[in-house]
């Protein structure tokens, strides 16, 4: 790939790339640093760190993942915006479902691209969003349009995380589904136990689940956990 530089004025693009795997997030600096005017301020692992480097170096652009530990994607944006930082976030991730690029679009990130078509999308990313454009591949951008065109006449999917639990529920549900128990769960939100318990009768209620495996497979099959984090399953009640 050709590299591209990202704006008229030849000024560098400092940018923070953030994922929890270590092999991903060095193949994107090999691959950044391939064009002279991106300059890679930082790296980190998981959402507390990206937020501690965006306050330190004040990036023009981070490239954040979704699915990282102790903060996730989605509330690294929020506090991003929250604050009135002027860094710009592009999602970096392999979910390629419509919720997702509604949900990240709308919460306030500036570009998504997904990580099996990084060779031919980020450096395009970069360039457009540093630019002050909003960036989405051409296909991404058909789907968005299909289903807002769709929406009003069909409604919001009954069964859509982003659409029927508040990003609090999808964070329950996220630990739940990984196997913590309520009273680590309250630890690691600072909440209380009661609190996680009734995040979790909310969560039950609006899915219609009463088992771990069904609360297990949802996970899955949003993106929320990997199989490798899962739970193992139960046939028991909740």
């Amino acid at each position: 790939m050709t590299p591209i530089s990202p704006n008229p004025t030849k000024s560098p693009v400092s940018i923070v790339l953030a994922d929890d795997h270590v092999l991903l997030r060095t193949g994107l600096r090999m691959l950044l640093e391939r064009e002279p005017l991106f300059l890679i301020v930082g790296e980190a692992s998981d959402g507390e760190e990206l937020l501690r480097l965006v306050d330190e170096k004040m990036p023009d652009i981070a490239i954040v993942d979704i699915s990282m530990p102790r903060v996730d994607g989605f509330a690294c944006i929020r506090e991003i915006r929250s604050k009135g930082l002027r860094t710009r976030v592009i999602v970096l991730t392999m979910h390629d479902d419509e919720g997702y690029i509604r949900e990240v679009m709308r919460i306030g990130a500036s570009g998504y691209v997904q990580k099996s078509s990084v060779d031919t999308e980020l450096f395009t990313a970069i360039r457009e969003v540093s630019r002050g454009n909003i960036y989405l591949s051409s296909e991404d951008s058909r789907r968005m349009l299909q289903l807002l065109i769709a929406e009003p006449m069909k409604g919001p999917e009954k069964d859509d995380p982003y659409v029927i639990l508040s990003a609090r529920e999808r964070e329950v549900l996220k630990r739940i589904a990984q196997g913590h128990s309520l009273k680590d769960i309250g630890d690691q939100m600072h909440l209380s136990i009661k609190t996680v318990d009734t995040y979790k009768t909310r969560i039950l209620e609006k899915l219609h689940f009463t088992k771990k495996s069904e609360l297990v497979s949802y996970a899955l099959k949003y993106g929320f956990i990997s199989e490798k984090d899962a739970a193992p399953e139960s046939k028991g009640s909740l």
